[in-house]
């Protein structure tokens, strides 16, 4: 008997995640159990929730990496982990057989110089939005942000925008990609305009600076003179939540805005689903910028007409007047224009609903994003010396 072909293994690829896997990281999760022709394997040095996937490998933090974080406060320059998690790692690699490694935000992967000098593998760092800022600028951070461009295979960014401002930080042009988030299967929900002029406006993020709920606030503030019985829903958490309520009741509105928390994406879509527009002025603050905010893109997926910012690589997605309305950063009055102005035409509200979920149905669908990241590791196996095997 003549037996068939033998079937081999697709190539793992060991990723890691500092943290498997914070809330707001959801992306992460879709990018991990998206892989069509690699077997992936997670490294992480702490497990938060419950979520799956095929394999992971959890590497404890050294019980001295508080004497590494004091001695950076003391230098300026980056620890490092140490001996004893580089060999565990390694080791993992080894009996895993990795041929590629992926290490989630530049501002982690700078921290793992030992492990990328000796693993012997292609390395791919990606870059999320504000693992850019910070201490990555600063000068002592100089030295280990250039050898760790220089150990990288590839360094793929969420926008375009991020990738110009990685490369001001010193990533070189042959190496950045573009690497878009990867969508759900979101169902579009068809839109029509509240008839009793009560309107939902929702706006999901972690509740920091640079979402620009102050600016989102005050925009709704101003929008309920005109229609006072519409509602804010803010959904997320973060250190932000007094002060916003703070400012909720002084601008008089606290009856009308909603702080729900965190919400599971199930949960989340349920609120997409009956709002009637999408809130998100992001804006840049010391230096922190977004690449496409996540949310935003699973609202628009779902048909919800999106009021934003010319922020960070937004505008790499939306086209003002065409799937969104663009605004200003830190501009108030301009968001509450654009949300009156929204709400006055229905024409315009129907056609942005539209149009909103068409663009990013197209450009972040799952099955194009994966192939283009399996792509990014396929090039960056290749291109390395010995087409990647831990040492």
């Amino acid at each position: 008997m003549v037996s068939g072909p033998e079937t081999r293994p697709p190539p793992c690829v060991a990723l890691f995640c500092a943290t498997f896997l914070k809330p707001e990281m959801l992306h992460v999760h879709r990018h991990v159990t998206g892989l069509k022709n690699f077997r992936p394997v997670v490294l992480t040095q702490k497990l938060e929730g419950e979520w799956s996937a095929d394999r992971v490998e959890l590497v404890p933090r050294s019980p001295w990496r508080f004497l590494a974080r004091a001695a950076e406060k003391t230098t300026g320059r980056p620890w490092q982990i140490s001996r004893g998690e580089t060999e565990r790692l390694i080791g993992i690699l080894q009996a895993t057989e990795a041929r590629l490694l992926h290490v989630f935000f530049g501002n982690v992967a700078v921290h793992l110089l030992p492990l990328l000098r000796e693993c012997g593998l292609p390395v791919v760092v990606s870059f999320h939005g504000s693992d850019v800022a910070g201490s990555m600028a600063s000068p002592g951070f100089s030295g280990a942000v250039a050898e760790m461009f220089q150990l990288a295979d590839a360094v793929p960014c969420r926008s375009e925008r991020l990738a110009e401002r990685v490369g001001q930080l010193g990533g070189p042009q042959a190496k950045l990609r573009l690497m878009r988030t990867i969508l759900p299967d979101i169902p579009f929900t068809h839109r029509t305009p509240p008839t009793d002029d009560t309107w939902r406006i929702v706006q999901a993020a972690r509740l920091v600076p640079k979402k620009g709920l102050v600016a989102a606030l005050r925009a709704f503030a101003a929008f309920t003179k005109v229609y006072p019985w519409s509602t804010f829903t803010i959904a997320g958490e973060g250190p932000l939540e007094e002060e916003l309520r703070d400012l909720a009741a002084e601008l008089e509105i606290e009856d009308r805005v909603e702080f729900t928390g965190f919400l599971s994406q199930e949960s989340l879509q349920g609120l997409f689903s009956i709002a009637h527009i999408f809130l998100h002025p992001s804006e840049t603050v010391d230096g922190d910028a977004e690449g496409v905010p996540n949310a935003m893109l699973e609202a628009m997926a779902g048909g919800l007409p999106v009021v934003t910012t010319r922020h960070g690589g937004i505008p790499e997605v939306i086209t003002d007047g065409k799937n969104g309305l663009l605004c200003a950063e830190k501009d108030p009055a301009a968001l509450a224009e654009a949300l009156l102005r929204l709400a006055a035409d229905s024409d315009l509200y129907r056609m942005l609903s539209k149009q909103s979920a068409l663009s990013v149905r197209e450009q972040f669908s799952s099955e194009r994003q994966v192939a283009a990241i399996e792509q990014i590791y396929r090039e960056a196996i290749l291109a390395h010396p010995g087409g990647g095997s831990a040492r």
